[in-house]
């Protein structure tokens, strides 16, 4: 957080229409604006909800949701032209000096919901179109997206300045302590257990042209689903599964109507009770129907909740566009780890089968790198019948030229593979074999093992009669799935966070090295350094913290004296 956070002449700026909105607010002090003639009706508390969806999708956020959640683990190394900041930490060379560090635009996002909630009471006692349901569904929302905001800076900083009150206007000093992270996460499922059933269901049928909406705007499900995840990290399993099972029946819920109103569907069917989007749709000879639905096109049937860039021109994915690669740039300024993708289809890789679509679809070689393919690639087909080599999958794919590749936060593969795991740990009577079946799903569609005489590529009694056996074989399905959705080194850390030390997160971590892998272990060790540091210029204006230990030079130090 900055000295004083933005205070929300940001709305005052939607008069206009958000391109302008930086440099209107950087020339006029707006208060009396805002507060005398701004929440007057419906529309400003709209715009500003509408405000909130534009900042999580903006440059800074979006790009800092990949950094964050993924840059240090063991999916991601060098690609072409790597910033220095990207290549600082790449080498584990985390500096409190690095713009990474610098979380300004996700506090902005939370002030805009903070004011919503403060300021969308009063308007609906004003303004007699703006409903109480209304209201109460506003609030709701921004609620998400602010618990969204602050869970990735917990797992990403640990403790950071918590508030739910507006920076309004310039009197009001914004300088707060760091909130423990326990302390902030409890804080988020309070609130959001508050909130959660006042959410919109559905904004439009499954068959209108605006159905995009259901998935890329917080409805209940979304919420359920960010619970789920809240509670996972808290170590609630009762709790995780339960929403996990709410968003679950609900697609079961969605698949029957769909069933209902267009007859047999032949691009999803019912894997073990749930309903999933097949990899080789029925009567067709070639799987990367899942990929392109899910990747390609966005907001899928599996959907629960993902930033829309699709037809969206005043916001970009730079992120994907930008580090993982488009038609005119195969590498981006990253790549991937060999040992995740070569040899798979020679039957030589320990991560992937040689049957598992989900490596073809997520990495190809380019000259002595494998390049980023997973949401850089609008659309992918293949074949896994009788594959030795590569040659034998007939591998046919379009990239995009551009920066709309929708990113994807929860979809149901998320709520699957988090009930599992909170299986896997409760370990009651039938929990284990439960949290296989469950596993076994995922897996199954990926190497298109429904409804065929392709067999399962995972073996029950190899896993369940041991709990870490099965914790193993969570963590390496969940890579598997969601490689490069910014979500790997968020599972170490919590895996770490439950181990209470780092040695399984440094074995994981540190398999993508070649050099300096000893000195990389040794720093890893520091149980803080999982963290990354406050920035510089945050310690510099607020006096109230105190920088992450395993980053304290001496220098930060002196900057809170």
């Amino acid at each position: 957080m900055i000295n004083k956070l933005k205070h929300i002449s940001i709305a005052a700026c939607l008069i206009m229409g958000m391109t302008g909105c930086s440099d209107f607010l950087d020339i006029l002090p707006m208060n009396e604006v805002v507060l005398e003639n701004y929440w007057t009706e419906k529309n400003d508390v709209v715009s500003v909800v509408n405000s909130c969806y534009e900042t999580l999708e903006s440059g800074d956020c979006i790009t800092r949701m990949g950094v964050w959640g993924e840059l240090r683990s063991d999916n991601l190394r060098m690609g072409a032209n790597v910033p220095n900041d990207i290549n600082e930490i790449l080498k584990e060379n985390l500096l409190p000096s690095n713009s990474y560090c610098n979380w300004a635009k996700f506090y902005e996002a939370i002030n805009r919901c903070n004011t919503v909630c403060h300021y969308a009471p009063m308007v609906q006692e004003i303004d007699p179109n703006y409903t109480m349901e209304e209201m109460k569904a506003n609030i709701a929302e921004v609620s998400a997206i602010r618990a969204l905001c602050y869970f990735y800076l917990i797992r990403t900083f640990k403790d950071v300045p918590y508030t739910t009150s507006p920076s309004i206007d310039d009197s009001q000093e914004y300088v707060l302590p760091a909130t423990p992270f326990g302390a902030v996460l409890d804080s988020l499922i309070q609130d959001l257990e508050k909130v959660k059933d006042d959410a919109v269901r559905r904004y439009y049928t499954d068959d209108s042209p605006n159905a995009y909406y259901n998935s890329s705007k917080i409805t209940r499900w979304a919420i359920y689903a960010l619970l789920a995840d809240l509670y996972l990290w808290k170590g609630e399993w009762d709790n995780a599964i339960r929403y996990c099972d709410m968003v679950i029946d609900f697609k079961r819920l969605q698949y029957k109507e769909m069933v209902e109103r267009q007859g047999n569907v032949n691009n999803i069917d019912l894997i073990d009770s749930i309903p999933m989007i097949l990899e080789k749709p029925v009567g067709s000879t070639t799987c990367g129907n899942a990929y392109n639905e899910i990747f390609g096109e966005g907001n899928s049937f599996e959907s629960i909740f993902e930033l829309y860039y699709r037809t969206n021109q005043s916001q970009q994915n730079t992120w994907v566009s930008n580090y993982y690669g488009n038609n005119n740039n195969i590498v981006g300024n990253l790549s991937t780890s060999d040992f995740l993708f070569k040899d798979v289809a020679q039957g030589n890789n320990n991560v992937f089968k040689r049957t598992d679509g989900r490596a073809y679809e997520g990495a190809e070689l380019n000259n002595s790198r494998y390049a980023i393919t997973k949401y850089a690639r609008r659309q992918v087909t293949y074949s896994t019948q009788n594959v030795s080599t590569e040659k034998d999958l007939n591998l046919n794919s379009s990239r995009r030229s551009g920066s709309d590749a929708n990113w994807i936060l929860y979809r149901l593969s998320d709520m699957i593979l988090i009930k599992a795991e909170a299986l896997i740990e409760r370990n009651n009577v039938g929990d284990l074999e439960a949290a296989f079946a469950l596993i076994d799903i995922v897996n199954k569609r990926a190497n298109d093992a429904v409804g065929g005489t392709r067999s399962s590529t995972l073996k029950k009694d190899d896993y369940i009669d041991s709990k870490p056996a099965m914790e193993n074989l969570l963590f390496e399905e969940r890579q598997r799935e969601f490689i490069f959705e910014g979500k790997r080194w968020y599972d170490l850390v919590r895996l770490a966070r439950r181990d209470g030390d780092n040695s399984r997160l440094i074995s994981l971590a540190t398999r993508k090295y070649i050099e300096n892998v000893n000195a990389i272990k040794i720093k890893l060790a520091d149980p803080n350094i999982i963290y990354f540091p406050y920035s510089k210029s945050e310690l510099k204006v607020n006096p109230l913290l105190r920088q992450n230990p395993a980053f304290d030079t001496g220098e930060d130090s002196e900057l809170n004296r």
